[in-house]
Parts: C-alpha cells; structure tokens; sequence
C-alpha cells in the first residue's frame, strides 16, 4: 500500500495542507486545476462581487458538472468497447467458419483430384 502523502498547495491565494495516497505532484496538479478555474471565473463580470460562499458555490458546480460530463463520455467509451469487442468476437467467429469451409474445400478438391487420376489409368 502507498504512504500518506501530505502536501502544502496554494489554493485561491491561501495555502493548505493536502494529505493523501498520491504524489504530491498530484496534489500539486488538483490546486492548479482549481487555481485555473478560479482565474476563468474572476474574468466573469461580478464575480468578485459574490460573497465567498457563492463563488465556491459556483466552482463546486462547475466541477460537479466536469465530474458527471466525464462520466458520461466514460460510459460512452465502455459502450463502444462492448460494442467493438462483440464485433471482434463475431469476425473472429466467421473467421473460424470460413477456415473450416476453405479446409473442407481443400479436402474435397483433394479427393476429386485424386478420383480423377485414379479413373483416368
């Protein structure tokens, strides 16, 4: 199992102390993103006018609806993986089919071959 990773990140001009399983480059990473975020917003008119619980009201929101688009796309993704493995699995069945026809076609041109020789002596 991995350590307890703590890590001092600076969010909306505060610093705090994340603790968790992963690096504290992740951790890094998370701030930044919601750093990013934050900077979209304040280029909205009247941002800064919101009381505090509001903004992070609206960025909660934000992420909120990143998470469940992304989850979406995710099962959209898992679909389409069903979708092309039953595909695969029924090429790979025809090819089955076909190798078994071309080997009894193989076989019955072997025979007739041979009939034909043998009733031409």
């Amino acid at each position: 199992m991995s350590q307890l990773t703590e890590t001092q990140v600076v969010v909306g001009g505060k610093v705090i102390k994340v603790s968790g399983y992963e690096s504290s480059e992740y951790h890094q990473k998370l701030a930044s993103y919601i750093n990013n975020m934050i900077s979209e917003f304040e280029k909205q008119d009247g941002y800064r006018l919101r009381s505090s619980d509001l903004r992070a009201l609206m960025i909660q929101l934000n992420l909120a609806d990143e998470y469940f688009k992304a989850q979406e796309r995710c099962e959209k993704l898992e679909e389409q993986v069903k979708e092309r493995d039953k595909a695969i699995y029924d090429l790979r069945h025809d090819v089955v089919k076909i190798q078994m026809e071309l080997d009894n076609t193989i076989k019955e041109n072997k025979e007739l071959r041979s009939k034909k020789k043998n009733d031409g002596k």
